[in-house]
């Protein structure tokens, strides 16, 4: 069988905090960055082949920082995110600036996929069992999908709100539903609570969530172009901000018949620089790793 390729979603590397891009802030005790513990992570669970989703007006600094030493380890490829890379109404929306989202991202991939393929953020730490139980579910499917669920409450930021996808799963383990909710946080009288579509709810920290950890078969790249073309033209022109996530393709596919996506929980803990609060912590996490 062909090998397994993981697809980092790092197009939007150059976001700021505190003066300087989060991507790029050392986090190890030799100065390791997030994508460093990935690599390395997803090579140990037998992953062959890394591709880096990037944008070209960051080509330079990120082969500098992370491609290069990357391409030494394991098989490396680049796409480029543009944000005119449509399947239609490629003239309709001159006005935007805005980036499509992460289901966009994975769009613009279609050259380069040819077999299973796992998609993860470039600035998480998903932890090394997280990496096996992906690949272990890539060398084998028992099901059209997979995403590697995480608890909830090992999730969460000490320093401000976060955005998770709860997922909702059936008897015989798989993905009913994925739900956005937004500004989540741990209140002082210990209950979690989030926004979604708009009104407040309340969470069990042992809900499983979606950290943009995914496990794909190559006939999704089909199903993607569908949905995506789907989600264009519900657009008005004058539209600049609506953007279509992996997690809303993926909820889409989940309500028709015939894609099945696996949950996969994890008891590991995740870790991210969501705040510049955040760095420190992941410092000290790293050490114990």
């Amino acid at each position: 069988m062909n090998g397994i390729t993981l697809v980092v979603l790092a197009a939007g590397m150059g976001s700021r905090f505190g003066g300087r891009i989060k991507q790029l802030e050392p986090v190890g005790p030799e100065g390791e960055l997030l994508i460093d513990y990935s690599v390395r992570d997803a090579i140990d669970a037998g992953f062959d082949r890394v591709v880096f989703i990037i944008r070209r007006d960051i080509e330079k600094l990120f082969k500098e920082t992370i491609g290069d030493r990357i391409s030494k380890l394991i098989k490396t490829e680049y796409v480029y995110q543009d944000i005119n890379e449509l399947p239609c109404r490629k003239e309709d929306f001159s006005q935007r600036t805005k980036p499509w989202g992460t289901a966009q991202a994975i769009y613009c991939c279609q050259s380069v996929i040819d077999g299973n393929f796992a998609v993860i953020n470039s600035d998480d730490y998903y932890g090394k069992e997280s990496f096996k139980l992906l690949a272990d579910f890539l060398k084998s499917p028992d099901a059209s999908a997979c995403s590697v669920g995480f608890v909830l409450k090992n999730t969460l930021s000490d320093h401000g709100t976060v955005n998770r996808g709860i997922c909702r799963t059936d008897d015989n383990g798989l993905l009913a539903a994925v739900e956005e909710t937004k500004k989540i946080q741990r209140d002082p009288d210990g209950i979690i609570r989030g926004m979604r579509n708009g009104s407040p709810v309340e969470l069990d920290e042992n809900d499983i969530v979606s950290m943009s950890m995914w496990g794909f078969t190559p006939d999704f790249m089909e199903r993607l172009t569908e949905s995506f073309t789907d989600f264009i033209n519900s657009l008005a022109p004058e539209d600049c901000s609506s953007e279509l996530t992996i997690a809303d393709a993926a909820d889409r596919e989940i309500r028709k018949k015939g894609y099945d996506i696996r949950n996969i929980p994890t008891q590991s803990k995740w870790f991210g620089i969501t705040y510049e609060a955040d760095t420190e912590l992941v410092r000290q996490a790293l050490k114990n790793r």
